[in-house]
């Protein structure tokens, strides 16, 4: 991607995320049922990737998974820095890492109002404050809709991960990260720089990235598609694990 169209690219995403963000423009970020929900994706995709988080092999990647994209945590620091620096940066960085900055502020974004809809379902059941049940979180899945979205949005998280072990590819990159530490300190942008290494340290040490990112695209399209259908148990977090299959045991909170 060119220098100019990622920039065209990062302006419209952060200005959609500055939209979103905004408790007076958009005060469905003050509904009661956000974090609840947040907190209970959080504990679903720890319990879908535990076999993940246990290997030694792909736990950073896991982790990074689950907390730089997936996870229930404030973005806005790091999308701030990526608003103030990353047009310069692009022409200092590898394409792969600006491009990775890119399209996790869009998945950030996306994520973040794909969490606002199914809220307001939420927020609409007899006791808005009671746990969060699976049933619950389906039918507030179902009722905001949007399958195309929903595969685009997981198609991010594939296409974030496939950028990031391109760069890992790259001869120098890791240097460069590091010799940036310090500038990106003093330029008070340590939360963009911070995403970056975490990024490429977690896929500079994972054995088999196709592997891994093939199973989360196996994992979440299927899961997706039976939230859709109604099943009752979509993640399959109560069935025995094949051998293999990397399944997890373990339920959300509700």
């Amino acid at each position: 991607m060119s220098e100019i169209l990622l920039r065209r690219r990062l302006a419209r995403r952060l200005a959609w995320q500055r939209r979103l963000n905004d408790p007076v423009a958009e005060p469905r970020n003050r509904l009661a049922t956000l974090p609840p929900l947040r907190a209970w994706q959080a504990d679903r995709l720890r319990a879908s990737f535990r076999d993940f988080l246990e290997r030694p092999g792909t736990r950073a990647a896991a982790q990074f998974f689950l907390d730089d994209l997936y996870g229930d945590r404030d973005f806005s620091g790091r999308d701030r820095d990526a608003a103030r620096v990353l047009p310069a940066m692009v022409r200092l960085l590898p394409a792969a890492l600006s491009e990775a900055a890119v399209e996790a502020v869009e998945l950030a974004v996306l994520s973040h109002a794909f969490d606002l809809a199914m809220a307001t379902v939420l927020a609409k059941r007899p006791d808005p404050h009671a746990p969060i049940t699976m049933a619950d979180y389906g039918q507030a899945y179902r009722e905001t809709g949007c399958p195309r979205l929903r595969r685009h949005q997981i198609g991010l998280i594939l296409s974030l991960g496939r950028t990031l072990e391109a760069a890992v590819r790259l001869p120098g990159v890791g240097r460069l990260l590091r010799a940036s530490r310090l500038p990106a300190r003093l330029a008070g942008v340590s939360e963009l720089q911070g995403f970056l290494e975490r990024g490429f340290a977690a896929f500079a040490g994972l054995e088999g990235a196709g592997r891994f990112l093939d199973a989360i695209a196996e994992r979440e399209y299927a899961a997706s598609r039976r939230l859709f259908a109604g099943d009752p148990d979509p993640f399959r977090l109560n069935r025995k694990p094949r051998p293999g299959n990397g399944g997890s045991r373990s339920r959300p909170s509700a």
